[in-house]
């Protein structure tokens, strides 16, 4: 158990490289003020990305590939246990659903985050962690609608 003052533990960013990741970085002002460790894949853009970040390296693929979560729910129990975080907030995809399951039977608030490419319904990640969020953010108002207890607070969408 982490001898860590409240204050001290940090929010847990759990995704996806690729657009997961940069969704989740498009919000970095919310959760600028707090410390921070993020879980993602060892891929060139999530090395530029996190540059100067704390980051831990998940196992992909996730996709259909049984060992990859097994090392992934090793890691996250690992994680957790260790670094017993504040929060998980999670854009997904399949790297996030141990560590949001682990977090919430540790009793840690999850925050998720559907991807702005879901607007009719929820994505596979989404569809799993949807019934151990705390709080469950969709990116159209259409997808507010059509799934209980979603939030729509705006979209997420880069501009360039």
């Amino acid at each position: 158990m982490s001898a860590r003052s409240p204050e001290e533990r940090p929010l847990l960013l759990v995704c996806s490289s690729g657009g997961h990741l940069l969704q989740l970085v498009g919000l970095a002002e919310a959760f600028a003020g707090f410390p921070r460790l993020w879980v993602t894949f060892d891929k060139p853009d999530a090395r530029a990305l996190l540059a100067g970040e704390r980051v831990l390296h998940a196992f992909g693929p996730t996709n259909r590939n049984v060992p990859n979560l097994l090392r992934n729910l090793r890691l996250a129990l690992r994680v957790l246990r260790r670094e017993r975080p504040r929060a998980i907030v999670s854009t997904g995809a399949g790297v996030a659903v141990p560590f949001a399951w682990l977090g919430k039977l540790m009793g840690i608030p999850i925050v998720y985050i559907e991807s702005v490419t879901r607007i009719s319904s929820l994505s596979l990640s989404g569809r799993m962690i949807a019934p151990v969020a705390s709080d469950l953010f969709v990116q159209w108002p259409e997808l507010a609608e059509s799934v209980r207890g979603a939030r729509y607070e705006g979209s997420n969408l880069a501009t360039a």
